[in-house]
């Protein structure tokens, strides 16, 4: 890196501080703290949305699933808009009506108390180890990029997300996420002109010749949907479930949207922020594939395509401006999850009576806990890696299908529920042994949620009731 690198770099970090600084003067309690006091513009939040949701991991990985292959990864996001408009149509209405700040307060109010708490522990060990991992994958980018050592990268980015975070609430945290969102996607957008410029191409000859790669190829209909996650109707049908888990019942994506100021602006917000994330997909697809063109298709390190090139071929300046967009995909989703992790802690643990200092008390606990996290484990702790990235399969389907029974008029038992939760994510467990693809898991999981959930209750229910007497 070279000093103008380093100066951009300290400038973002430095900037990002002052701001949740000066965006705290505003937080008189915590539902301004956690909700924003619901005066969210939705353009503002439906980027924030779109920003935590695009880790650092995507941000480097999807421009090599397209050097590495083609476009096929996109069939997936289709599936997100349409499972979006389903949340906006299903959930977003129950949550407006209830006025609720924990979405876990709809299953206290429909199951009791004991399930809202089992819910919202669910919620907070797929966040605790999810994003304490990818916190930890986010190192290891940042590390290859500055030559930073592990954990210098992890506490200087953890460190003033904590900051700014813990002083500005949800409102700074959802504006940085909106500038953030901007920055990252510029960085992508500053290596498609790079490379366009480089190639000394006509840019139809550059589309012919990615088109005769096989690299533009988007939608596949000829395998087996169900070993082939990237099989369009396994894609879709995943994506749709994915979306519907993520948005509808994960508490940290759906804070977004309680804080609009009704649900007309709630539904602006999270239908659009499915659309901008198609779009951003796209934008960074078409780099990885340019990279594919730029590069001569070299063979690189799986997932390390856009890094390898950021350090190799960038110059002074554009690489600075590159790291500062890595940096800003880590900062959004971490700084979201801090503040959601302490939202659900007060609301559904303490029962949403609690000060505002108390409730930064609780996010600096949880920012703690995350760096932590990244600092424990190391590259070679792969299978630990795995499981953080992968868990919210493991429990969105048991959140999904918990929030679908609510919606019927079945008086379940806390017990019922509890067996059916467990066993949905037990399920996964067997699922990832049989071959079947990942994008499956979720439909499976909330169908054996369901299924469970009733036949426990049905048997229950029938050994309880009273024994009629004989005439």
């Amino acid at each position: 890196m070279q000093p103008i690198d380093i100066a951009i770099v300290i400038l973002f970090l430095a900037g990002n501080t002052l701001f949740g600084l000066w965006q705290g003067r505003s937080n008189k309690n915590s539902g301004d703290y956690f909700l924003g006091g619901h005066k969210l513009p939705w353009v503002v939040a439906m980027l924030s949305i779109v920003a935590t949701e695009t880790s650092v991991l995507t941000f480097v990985s999807v421009p090599g699933l397209a050097y590495r292959g083609d476009w096929s990864f996109l069939q997936l996001p289709l599936g997100y808009i349409f499972g979006r408009i389903v949340v906006s149509v299903i959930f977003l209405p129950m949550y407006f009506k209830n006025g609720v700040s924990s979405i876990y307060e709809v299953i206290g109010t429909r199951f009791g108390t004991g399930m809202q708490k089992f819910a919202s522990v669910v919620f907070l060990v797929t966040r605790i180890l999810g994003d304490g991992v990818r916190f930890l994958a986010t190192g290891v980018v940042v590390q290859v990029v500055t030559g930073w050592s592990l954990p210098l990268s992890v506490l200087v980015i953890g460190l003033v997300t904590l900051v700014y975070t813990i002083s500005g609430g949800l409102k700074t945290v959802v504006w940085l996420d909106s500038i953030q969102f901007i920055l990252y996607l510029l960085g992508g957008i500053i290596t498609i002109v790079f490379i366009l410029n480089r190639l000394d191409m006509p840019f139809p000859e550059v589309i012919a010749s990615l088109a005769s790669a096989g690299k533009l190829h988007v939608f596949n209909f000829g395998s087996n949907p169900f070993i082939n996650p990237m099989m369009f109707w396994s894609a879709f049908i995943g994506g749709v479930f994915l979306s519907l888990s993520s948005h509808g019942v994960d508490y940290m994506m759906v804070q977004r949207v309680l804080g609009c100021s009704d649900l007309g602006a709630a539904r602006k917000a999270l239908v659009g922020s499915g659309v901008f994330v198609f779009l951003q997909f796209m934008i960074f697809l078409f780099a990885g594939s340019l990279m594919y063109l730029f590069m001569g298709g070299v063979p690189t390190e799986k997932d390390r395509e856009f890094a390898s090139f950021i350090v190799t071929w960038l110059p002074p300046g554009l690489k600075g401006l590159l790291l500062a967009g890595i940096l800003s995909a880590a900062m959004s989703t971490i700084a979201s999850s801090i503040n959601s992790l302490a939202a659900s802690t007060v609301t559904d643990l303490f029962g949403g009576t609690r000060s505002l200092n108390f409730s930064r008390v609780v996010s600096l606990g949880w920012a703690a806990v995350l760096i932590g996290i990244a600092l424990l484990f190391d590259e070679s702790d792969k299978a630990i890696v795995m499981v953080g990235l992968e868990i919210a399969s493991f429990t969105y389907g048991g959140l999904l299908g918990l929030f679908l029974l609510s919606k019927t008029r079945r008086n379940f038992r806390q017990s019922s529920l509890a067996a059916g939760l467990l066993a949905s994510m037990g399920v996964v467990f067997l699922l990832k042994q049989t071959g079947l693809a990942w994008t499956w898991y979720i439909v499976v999981s909330v169908t054996v949620n369901i299924v469970i959930s009733f036949g426990v209750d049905l048997i229950m229910g029938e050994k309880n009731s009273p024994e009629i007497p004989e005439n």
